[in-house]
């Protein structure tokens, strides 16, 4: 079965927000397109690592010798969005991402596949012979390509996003629940 590609070549909106309280957050990467709309599920430790790695991408970029792109080296005013998340349909839990950069149209690229389902009771063997070369047996698949601002604006969000939850415990470093904080202090 050939894998769906949900492709978003220069979206008008792609976001990482929130539905929940903190603590009890769902995570997604929403891009959108006219009425095309596409929201797929993370974990908070790979919206930060995504957020982290475009800034490093764009940073290394700027100290490219000979670099014939303009990089911003802060978000540009006009494409911060604060905006909530639209309707969320969720497409997939993400399992897989990758991040990249396309010279040829000065993109930020990022490739996200869905979390797979592996059998506790299946040995390695018939695991490695199920997945195509790629690594991958994905029926679908998210590819969103983001000029270099809206790429800048994108990982700013994503850490204030990540940054909104539960504070952290001084002691301990553990977040610390609106119900309450047992703090487990290590022993020096």
């Amino acid at each position: 079965m050939p894998t769906i590609v949900h492709e978003f070549a220069w979206p008008d909106r792609v976001i990482v927000g929130t539905i929940g309280v903190p603590g009890e957050r769902t995570f997604y990467l929403q891009v959108r397109t006219g009425k095309q709309i596409v929201s797929i599920a993370l974990e908070k430790q790979q919206s930060a690592l995504l957020a982290e790695k475009i800034d490093e991408i764009l940073d290394q970029l700027i100290k490219l010798e000979g670099n014939p792109f303009s990089i911003p080296t802060s978000t540009p005013v006009e494409l911060v969005d604060n905006d909530q998340l639209e309707a969320v349909e969720e497409q997939f839990r993400t399992g897989t991402m990758s991040l990249g950069w396309d010279p040829t149209t000065a993109q930020v690229v990022i490739e996200a596949y869905p979390l797979i389902d592996v059998d506790a009771d299946a040995d390695a063997d018939a695991i490695e012979e199920s997945l195509d070369e790629d690594g991958t047996d994905a029926p679908e698949m998210l590819l969103v390509r983001m000029p270099v601002g809206t790429a800048r604006a994108f990982a700013k969000r994503t850490r204030e996003v990540v940054g909104a939850g539960r504070p952290i415990c001084v002691l301990c470093g553990y977040p610390i629940d609106a119900d309450g904080h047992v703090c487990t202090v290590p022993e020096v």
